[in-house]
């Protein structure tokens, strides 16, 4: 499954995933093992950790944190991640992959509210202005970003002004606007074992 990770940016048909979505070699495609239960849970969530570049030990933090929040655990996990600094500029269309954006605001690059922060997992509330410093707005990177945000489209929770290279919060991220292929009552299951 193609989840957009660094090195997976083909979008044309000639993909190597698209052409075969099997295993390399003579037996690849004959000797597929069936993937049942505790498999396809483990899958989901390390395909969610690391859709959102987290460690283990942090995504088990975040899911602690949604079990003890009123509503839907599943839901309220996707919201914490969503709502992370370093996402919230992938989102935004500031970078183009996690790695690029935990760059960034590790590297001093990124205000919010008018104050430099520097911790990707800083997690933005309802009114955060996030924005990038002055020298970053004519960066080649932050501009091939902007260009590529265009036909992606930023999120209805999110507010971008690419005139000054700055977004804000309008409300908290809900399930329908997190369009990725998870499946987050599988990682509910898999925790509450």
């Amino acid at each position: 499954m193609k989840l957009f990770l660094k090195g997976e940016r083909c979008f044309k048909p000639s993909c190597g995933i698209e052409k075969r979505n099997f295993p390399p070699g003579q037996h690849g495609r004959d000797r597929r093992a069936k993937i049942i239960g505790y498999g396809l849970q483990l899958r989901e969530k390390q395909k969610v950790k690391r859709i959102y570049g987290v460690l283990e030990n942090q995504f088990r933090s975040y899911f602690e944190r949604a079990v003890r929040q009123k509503g839907v655990t599943g839901e309220n996990l996707l919201a914490q991640l969503e709502r992370r600094l370093d996402n919230v500029l992938v989102r935004l269309g500031f970078a183009t992959t996690h790695a690029q954006a935990r760059q960034f605001v590790r590297h001093g690059h990124v205000v919010v509210n008018g104050k430099k922060v520097n911790i990707p997992s800083y997690q933005v509330s309802i009114g955060d202005e996030i924005g990038v410093k002055e020298k970053m707005k004519k960066n080649v990177q932050v501009v091939n970003a902007l260009e590529l945000v265009g036909g992606r489209g930023t999120p209805h929770w999110l507010e971008l002004s690419s005139e000054n290279v700055s977004g804000k919060v309008l409300s908290l991220p809900k399930r329908e606007d997190i369009n990725l292929p998870i499946q987050e009552r599988m990682i509910v299951e898999l925790y509450s074992k």
